[in-house]
């Protein structure tokens, strides 16, 4: 390991890869990223490597990968576990894809909410606290989550 390849203090690194320094701390306390040792003296060194990681920490949760998540990939990137990553993939995508139809649900209710409350000008009783007061009833009748 040459000075070029480690020459990164913890504060370079944040900066290189577009986090903080205690973003940087908590994932090493997480054992998501890696401490260096400390030389004698010195001060930690990271290199391009920790870049790396870094950046596939932010990517994963950008695509809704738990720290917990993330932690799992990790274990599985040596190459010969494809199967197993993609399976927590396919699993992501499914809560991603409930989410997206919990929130097309949830926009249909506002804006039958803010429709109500144009339609109801000059009313005492605002149409959209009543209905919040009221609760909300899903596609069965039951109250929703």
């Amino acid at each position: 390991m040459s000075d070029k390849v480690n020459s990164l203090t913890i504060g370079s690194l944040a900066k290189a890869a577009n986090v903080t320094v205690e973003t940087i701390r908590y994932y090493q306390r997480r054992g998501l990223i890696p401490e260096p040792q400390r030389p004698p003296g010195g001060i930690r060194r990271y290199g391009s490597g920790d870049i790396e990681r870094l950046t596939f920490v932010k990517t994963a949760q950008q695509l809704g990968f738990s720290l917990d998540e993330i932690d799992n990939l990790f274990q599985l990137e040596d190459g010969a576990h494809c199967q197993e990553a993609s399976a927590l993939a396919e699993h992501k995508l499914r809560d991603v894809r409930d989410k997206i139809d919990k929130l097309k649900r949830v926009e249909t209710v506002l804006s039958d909410m803010v429709d109500r409350c144009c339609a109801h000008q000059g009313n005492i009783t605002c149409p959209l606290i009543a209905s919040l007061h009221e609760g909300i009833q899903d596609e069965d009748g039951d109250s929703g989550d």
